[in-house]
């Protein structure tokens, strides 16, 4: 359990510790930019909207207008940004196929109004307007979406900071947030609204106990909320509610940018890592309830000041992302770090990290010796497989600096697999399926979720390092909670998981 200090782990699933190197690519130029309202997001979506496997860059640019980075293959991009996605006071993005035809869309968060866009599968988008939906006036920072039990259309969930008509504002000047459900087969949404807001800058639906629903959970910043406000999660009932004490839920105030959750210490339960100013919190769940406390500081994952630069103020941390860089069969973390603007109170010069999971389930620093301690702003990130060779790459946005693409060139002896998953009619792409992928005496549990991170997320297959381990078997739990029998799966190389009753038939991705 993450209670413990230390984790002993299988050996056996272990390959000898591979030192992280990422090398910079070639990119077209952009950054985030823009003034105060662009302080924040600065998010990435990362999916393949054409087809071919490789994944493009849909980046947001504040002031300034977003770009599509088509994928060429080999880690060559250009920029392909059709008309529609050029959008300026873009915040972030995420990817999810809310129509479930095949082509992945866009939901994009602005300073103004937010805007779904449909894909049509070649990489063109164009405006997706369902009944009783309106992308408002507002400045969105975050962004959720599920499949309700028995819904054709998806939950879709915004997130809004600062309410910048209020005079007495900006400080306790937070926005309320929204709630858009699908009313009827014909995709028509009717708003809920969820207040009290505490200026959410990243929300996730997770099935955070297994339960059988997903939550949403909100992390909110202290600087604009400054007393009365706390961490959030919401009980998808049919009337949400906030959960409180008497539901298990344990109070935490920070200064939140960014949440992720994956379960790195394989009880099946997924752990929950918060990015904030001053210190990054990696939780585990300890019910009853929805009850999370913070991890063991000797578990290395609080990274509060930065590691190289010379600037010894706190870390900004911003967008998070789990994933096996070094296929040691062990899950390490991205962590997108800068100071907001000129906060003299916090580090200037403030490396992004990338903090490597050990045998004992410790995370060391290796963001300088990997080659990603950037010193610019950065905002946005992905860990993604960008050329397909089984190892993770990654971007990242800037403010007021270029974005930045490293292709992962560890050299390593660790196997992989990655998983995608279909099923017929709603919900395409199974969003609220676990995955459950046993490899030797390890079984992983990875949750299908849009949202999280810090302004941007991820479509596409799931990876997962396997170590030394050469044969995997995957079962899924479909959303509807159904499970399938387990299957093998191909080693290194990604598969397709389609639904077919209760089975999950495997085929090539």
């Amino acid at each position: 359990m993450l209670g413990k200090t230390i984790f002993m782990w299988l050996a056996g699933a272990s390959v000898a510790l591979a030192q992280p190197v990422f090398t910079p690519v070639d990119m077209p130029r952009h950054e985030y930019g823009g003034g105060w309202e662009h302080f924040v997001g600065g998010g990435v979506a990362v999916f393949d909207c054409n087809g071919d496997r490789l994944p493009e860059v849909f980046a947001a640019g504040g002031a300034g207008p977003a770009v599509l980075l088509r994928n060429r293959g080999g880690m060559v991009f250009d920029d392909a940004t059709p008309e529609p996605l050029a959008l300026s006071g873009v915040t972030g993005a995420y990817p999810l196929d809310i129509d479930s035809d095949g082509a992945m869309d866009l939901a994009v968060m602005r300073v103004g109004e937010n805007v779904l866009l449909r894909g049509d599968g070649a990489c063109g988008f164009a405006r997706f307007d369902p009944a009783g939906f309106t992308g408002g006036d507002r400045w969105t920072t975050a962004f959720s979406a599920t499949w309700e039990a028995g819904a054709r259309w998806p939950t879709l969930a915004f997130g809004n900071y600062v309410d910048r008509d209020d005079p007495a504002g900006p400080f306790e000047a937070c926005d309320v947030n929204e709630l858009w459900r699908p009313e009827g087969a014909g995709g028509g949404y009717a708003l809920t609204t969820l207040a009290p807001g505490f200026c959410p800058l990243s929300m996730l639906f997770s099935d955070w106990g297994r339960q059988g629903r997903a939550d949403l959970r909100m992390s909110n910043d202290r600087h604009y909320y400054v007393r009365g406000g706390e961490e959030q999660m919401w009980a998808m009932q049919a009337e949400p509610r906030l959960f409180g004490a008497q539901d298990g839920w344990r109070s935490h105030k920070l200064w939140g940018m960014g949440i992720a959750s994956r379960d790195l210490d394989l009880d099946g339960l997924p752990e929950v890592y918060l990015t904030s100013m001053g210190d990054q919190r990696m939780q585990r769940l300890v019910g009853p309830g929805p009850g999370y406390e913070d991890v063991p500081y000797e578990m290395g994952t609080t990274v509060q000041r930065p590691y190289v630069g010379g600037d010894g103020r706190p870390s900004t941390g911003w967008h998070v992302s789990f994933g096996d860089v070094d296929l040691d069969g062990r899950d390490d973390i991205f962590v997108a770090k800068g100071n907001v603007e000129q906060m003299p109170v916090a580090a200037m010069d403030d490396p992004n990290n990338l903090l490597m999971q050990q045998a004992d389930g410790r995370f060391a620093e290796a963001g300088d010796v990997a080659g990603v301690a950037s010193l610019v702003r950065s905002r946005g990130a992905a860990l993604v497989d960008f050329d397909l060779d089984g190892r993770l790459d990654l971007v990242v946005v800037n403010r007021r600096a270029p974005l930045e693409m490293y292709r992962n060139e560890t050299e390593t002896a660790g196997n992989w697999v990655a998983l995608d998953l279909r099923q017929d009619g709603a919900n395409r792409d199974a969003v609220g399926a676990w995955i459950e992928l046993r490899a030797g005496t390890r079984v992983y549990a990875r949750e299908i979720t849009v949202g999280g991170g810090h302004a941007g997320g991820v479509a596409g297959p799931q990876h997962f390092g396997l170590g030394k381990v050469a044969a995997a078997q995957a079962r899924v739990i479909w959303p509807d909670g159904t499970v399938s029998g387990w299957v093998e799966v191909p080693v290194n190389a990604a598969a397709l998981l389609t639904r077919e009753g209760d089975a999950a038939v495997v085929s090539a991705y």
